[in-house]
């Protein structure tokens, strides 16, 4: 059998290889922080299947989701095919697709309105303008900085992404705010949405910040983050034109089955129409 080891070199190639296959800053990140975490619970040993099995063993019963595990085994399973260390790959475990959605991960048009107000009262126009410009468009949040004056003035933003380029529309009403905001703020090029530095603005300060509305607000934090507003977006949408294939085009999904996630509803929802069934006498 052999000895593989996990060592910063191989790690630090493994991060190179990510960003050689152009794969988003927040993949990478995930990516590595899942591999550091089985390094750490290894402890230094030999990395086989049966301790990978064992480590898979291990997050289940810390009570992780389904869905998190696979992404860990998913990180782990792309450094030990790009190591070579084929026999180490462990499956993943097999998803029952999900009727609804947890109502406790459901945030409402009225709860996004009132996040909106909580950051104006508190003078935080950045956070508003982004609140409003992600949840009115479906970017993620790791193109906000596609969010320029040019897009503005042109009323589209071009998203270069993963090896895919895709055009986002913007609403006129958002252009007109982003043009009077980077004007505010003396931008008269490139990104709109800048620390007081001038560097773009990272995904745990938008989270960060978001989070921090939460109490003003009066909206349960597990509902606060910036991909909700995204949720948020494909439901309003889908309720307006009713063409899921349109909507995974906006999204900048591969396959429908990606965007029939966005779509759930609530498990409350679900509960509703079974009642109105009335199949039991």
């Amino acid at each position: 059998m052999k000895d593989h080891r996990l060592t910063a070199e191989g790690t630090a190639a493994f991060k190179a290889h990510l960003r050689r296959e152009e794969r988003a800053p927040s993949s990478i990140e995930k990516y590595l922080r899942a591999v550091e975490e089985f390094a750490e619970w290894l402890a230094g040993g030999t990395v086989t299947k049966e301790a990978v099995l064992a480590w898979k063993e291990s997050l289940l019963a810390r009570g992780l989701a389904p869905a998190t595990v696979n992404g860990k085994l998913s990180a782990l399973n792309g450094l030990c095919r790009f190591l070579g260390w084929e026999e180490c790959r462990v499956k993943f475990l097999r998803l029952q697709r999900r009727a609804f959605r947890e109502r406790d991960r459901d945030l409402t048009r009225e709860e996004y309105l009132r996040l909106l107000e909580a950051a104006r009262a508190s003078g935080r126009r950045r956070l508003e303008l982004l609140m409003e410009a992600v949840c009115s468009t479906g970017i993620r949040v790791s193109e906000v900085r596609y969010l320029t004056v040019e897009a503005a003035r042109s009323g589209r933003a071009v998203v270069i992404l993963k090896g895919k380029v895709r055009t986002i529309l913007l609403p006129g009403k958002l252009c007109r705010k982003l043009l009077r905001y980077a004007a505010e703020q003396k931008i008269t090029s490139g990104e709109i949405f800048l620390t007081g530095g001038g560097r773009s603005l990272s995904r745990k300060q938008i989270w960060r910040e978001m989070k921090s509305l939460c109490a003003a607000a009066g909206v349960e934090p597990s509902k606060v983050f910036p991909h909700n507003l995204r949720h948020l977006f494909a439901t309003c949408f889908y309720r307006v034109c009713r063409d899921i294939v349109k909507l995974a085009d906006v999204l900048g999904h591969s396959s429908v089955e990606t965007t029939r996630i966005y779509l759930l509803t609530t498990g409350a929802e679900h509960a509703k129409y079974l009642e109105m069934l009335r199949l039991i006498c």
